[in-house]
């Protein structure tokens, strides 16, 4: 497997450095480090000063690398290092779509002075608009131990299928564990409430095919994803939840104690667009770490 780790010397950068180096990497596998020097507008007559500026921050960039290569010193992974010049999220997404990468790892760096679980914009920005799948590792995961709990959560499509298959390929421990996850949204939650007592019989008995047939769908679903999941997880365990997708998924991966929400980037359902509703309400509300899967992409090696 091929992995971009984006590092600004952050924290944040070295926290991913330090959830990467929990995995059970082989020699096959590729880790390249990429620091991206931000540029900036400056007028003609600050070119002197634009030059000493850049001359600093490319003395300083060869550090920022060595200090997150050394949280991946117990690697087997093949470890090399990229310096890049530009607007940060560009320059990722083209670096990972240079070689090409199976994934984008970086660290979920928050807005300055906010207590949130908002994203900085570079992770943002990045995670919404790149096509190759990015691994947003936030805080709770950077010097966690013990075996990781995913929760996988699909639909069945094909986003949501890609998203499984690169779960299987990444190299966590032996010890980890998944919980496939299957949102059934409500039918007829756009029904007002002052009216719904007036449709509430027929409506019960509509939502009971429908829920009928959605498990079933669900059992085929799960099916298909257990097919290459195990063996790659010590355990394997399936969850149904009918409601509103986001939600479901946010509640599920609070109760379990995940480590990791993966989904795909289309949002459940399919919805069009560079990053769904619900891919995008987990990524922003999500306290553990989030894998959005993209289109397929990259190696297809180990």
């Amino acid at each position: 497997m091929k992995m971009l780790l984006a590092t600004d010397g952050s924290a944040c950068s070295l926290g991913a450095a330090q959830f990467l180096s929990r995995f059970r990497c082989s020699s096959d596998d590729e880790i390249t480090v990429l620091y991206v020097i931000p540029g900036a507008p400056y007028s003609d007559e600050d070119g002197p000063q634009y030059a000493d500026l850049m001359q600093v921050k490319k003395g300083i960039a060869p550090k920022i690398l060595d200090a997150t290569v050394a949280e991946l010193k117990d690697l087997r992974a093949k470890i090399s290092t990229v310096v890049a010049t530009g607007h940060p999220d560009k320059a990722i997404i083209d670096a990972a779509a240079l070689v090409p990468m199976d994934m984008i790892v970086m660290g979920a760096r928050g807005v300055r002075g906010m207590r949130s679980l908002f994203l900085g914009s570079v992770t943002r920005a990045t995670a919404i608009t790149s096509p190759t799948t990015v691994f947003v590792i936030r805080k709770p995961q950077w010097k966690a131990s013990g075996p990781l709990k995913v929760l996988y959560a699909t639909d069945g499509s094909e986003f949501a299928l890609e998203t499984g298959r690169l779960l299987a390929r990444i190299p966590f421990r032996e010890e980890s564990e998944v919980t496939i996850m299957y949102v059934s949204g409500s039918s007829f939650a756009d029904i007002p409430e002052r009216f719904y007592l007036e449709v509430a019989d027929r409506v019960k008995e509509i939502a009971a095919k429908i829920t009928e047939r959605e498990y079933r769908s669900a059992e085929g679903i799960m099916h298909d994803a257990r097919a290459f999941l195990e063996g790659k997880f010590a355990k394997v365990s399936d969850l149904v939840k009918s409601g509103d997708p986001a939600e479901m998924i946010l509640n599920a991966a609070e109760s379990l104690g995940a480590d990791v929400i993966a989904l795909g980037s289309s949002g459940m359902r399919g919805l069009k667009g560079m990053l769904g509703s619900v891919s995008r309400g987990v990524l922003g509300h999500a306290a553990c770490s989030v894998l959005i899967g993209k289109t397929t992409g990259g190696t297809k090696g180990h």
